[in-house]
């Protein structure tokens, strides 16, 4: 059975917990170095990026992530989630992961008051997806290993690059399965 982590250290894990869950995969909440190597991919839920961050560093975390994608992990970020993927931001000072060869631009869409939703039509989906936006960030450059399977007016919100998956969006608070599916599916 396919055993997915989900990094615990702050923010929406539990919702991606039982989006999983609902998929019927085995998960665990992954809070130290050495759970990496008992699952099969992994999600980087959304929250607070500096805090989860920071508490990656604080728990030795950082290296072992960046180690883990690199050999391979199918790895999925959401809103922080892509931001400590990316390879840089475009403002503030915080430790990155740095797997995904990506500028991304926080808060892009505004503060928390200016969150929304939208229908996006999604690069590997037959029919629209509900995404909904909190103090979202999004791609602001992408490298020419990264693929887009997203746009909200001209912007990049969703986006592939081998075995990491990352979405501006927040796909666990939909109900709606299908994004997870394709991290799944890279496994």
């Amino acid at each position: 059975m396919t055993r997915v982590g989900v990094l615990a250290l702050q923010g929406d894990f539990r919702e991606h917990l039982n989006i999983l869950d609902s998929l019927g995969v085995s998960t665990v909440t992954v809070k130290k170095p050495e759970q990496l190597g008992e699952v099969d991919a992994l999600v980087i839920p959304g929250g607070e990026s500096t805090t989860i961050g920071k508490m990656a560093t604080r728990f030795g975390l950082i290296e072992p992530l960046r180690e883990s994608i690199e050999s391979g992990q199918p790895t999925f970020g959401t809103c922080a989630g892509m931001i400590l993927l990316a390879g840089a931001v475009t403002e503030g000072d915080q430790p990155l992961i740095g797997a995904l060869d990506v500028l991304v631009r926080r808060n892009a869409f505004g503060r928390q008051n200016e969150s929304f939703e939208a229908d996006l039509d999604v690069e590997g989906l037959d029919e629209t997806f509900h995404a909904v936006f909190i103090r979202a960030p999004w791609v602001e450059k992408a490298g020419s290993d990264v693929e887009v399977l997203a746009n909200v007016a001209d912007h990049p919100v969703m986006v592939r690059q081998g075995n990491i998956l990352a979405s501006s969006f927040h796909p666990e608070l939909t109900g709606d399965n299908r994004i997870h599916h394709m991290l799944l599916e890279m496994v």
